[in-house]
Formats: C-alpha cells, structure tokens, sequence
C-alpha cells in the first residue's frame, strides 16, 4: 500500500444518490439519471487525484439495484457500467495518475461473462500500480461482505489481529470520508460498516448528476479543517 503520508486524503468514498430522482425532476425516464451520473463521476474522479486522494470507492450498484430495479433499468446501468470501463481502459489518466482499479462486491457471480472479462482485464492491467486507487463498488451490500469476513475467519486456522484481513476491503485503508449526495442523510445496506468505523460524514443536497468539481473540493478543504477524534 502506498504510504499515506505523501497524500493529503487517505480514502473518500461517495455514495452517489439522487439519479433516478434526477431524472424524474426532469421529465425523463429515470434510468437516464445514470448516464448523467457516469459524467459526473469521471469528472469527480479526475479531481480527486489532482487533489491527491489516494483511494476513492464508488458505490456504483449495490445488490437490490439488481434485484429489485426494472430489467431496462438493469440493462441501462450495466451498459453504462462496461461504457465506463472501457473508456478507463483507454483512458491516459489512469497511466498519468498511476491507478490501480479495484472491483469489489459480487460483480463476478451477477454480470454478464462479457462484462465481467472486461472487469478482470482493468484490474489485471493496472494492478501493480501504487499512486492511486479507484474502488468500484459493484454488486455490493456490506452487510454480505461481513457476513463473508466472518465466514473465512471462522475456517481460518491461522492467526489474525482484525477482521479486516478478510474483508474485500483488505488492500485499503479506511474511509477517511463519506459523502453522500441526494438530499437524504443516511448510510445504506451497511455500507463499507468497518472501513467507515472512525469516518467523517458530509451529506449533500445536490443530486448525484448536479454535484460538481466545486462541491467535491469544498467537502475536501471541509474535511481537512475537522478535527478527527477516531472515537473520543
């Protein structure tokens, strides 16, 4: 892991909310949210390492967006979701920046093969680089993802000082920052519950497709004039 201390925010994680509500606000189909909302996040995302954030996840889909959304919308967010891969595959930034991608969550068992190879390719391509992490939470509950810590800690017969040795998260550092657009103040689905123990929490009223550069930069200069009391 790269050292922390050569970056100025450890790890922010975005839950992205206010999509579908976006595009209902505007007559369209609510879908269509995404699509804008893809947007905005290679624009955050760009920010973030010229800011020097070492690790952003993005909570891109979690498993009820699967389950429960209508099949259209399904097809719209993973069509979106291969769009944006690809686009990173061949995007020069990932190489400037030198960004190892990370995808966590049941991706693999739920995608199709089609876009789950392409998953593999990314990660497998840029998996020795060490300045920046992008986090992609695809297919994630992290409610599964304690379930499944407990779970191999359980049939471990080594030893081990944390559960976090057996987490998806297990190559990060904790969250240092959530930030949740949408308007609706609260956490979901148990999101990132151990990484996000001693986290900062900035809530915002804009609409995931509304949140700018200028809004991501201001939940920064915000966060680093708190004071972190990890529990005190």
């Amino acid at each position: 892991m790269e050292d922390m201390q050569k970056h100025l925010v450890g790890h922010v994680a975005i839950i992205p909310d206010g999509n579908r509500r976006w595009a209902k606000a505007r007559g369209k189909m609510p879908w269509m949210g995404h699509a804008e909302g893809a947007k905005t996040f290679e624009k955050i995302l760009k920010s973030a390492f010229e800011q020097n954030v070492y690790c952003l996840s993005f909570w891109g889909m979690s498993v009820d967006n699967i389950d429960k959304r209508p099949p259209r919308e399904v097809k719209f967010l993973l069509d979106t979701f291969s769009k944006v891969l690809m686009k990173a595959a061949k995007s020069p930034n990932l190489e400037k920046y030198d960004v190892r991608v990370s995808i966590l969550g049941e991706w693999r068992e739920r995608f199709p093969k089609k876009l789950v190879t392409l998953g593999e390719k990314i990660i497998e391509e840029t998996k020795n680089r060490k300045k920046h992490v992008v986090n992609l939470l695809l297919c994630y509950d992290g409610k599964t993802e304690m379930i499944s810590a407990f779970k191999k800690a359980g049939v471990s017969k080594g030893n081990f000082t944390t559960p976090k040795d057996f987490l998806w998260t297990r190559d990060l550092p904790p969250v240092d920052l959530v930030i949740r657009t949408g308007g609706d103040p609260h956490l979901s689905a148990g999101f990132m519950m151990w990484d996000t123990a001693d986290a900062q929490l900035r809530f915002e009223e804009k609409m995931w497709p509304d949140f700018t550069v200028a809004d991501f930069e201001e939940a920064i200069a915000d966060f680093k004039k708190r004071e972190r009391r990890f529990g005190a």
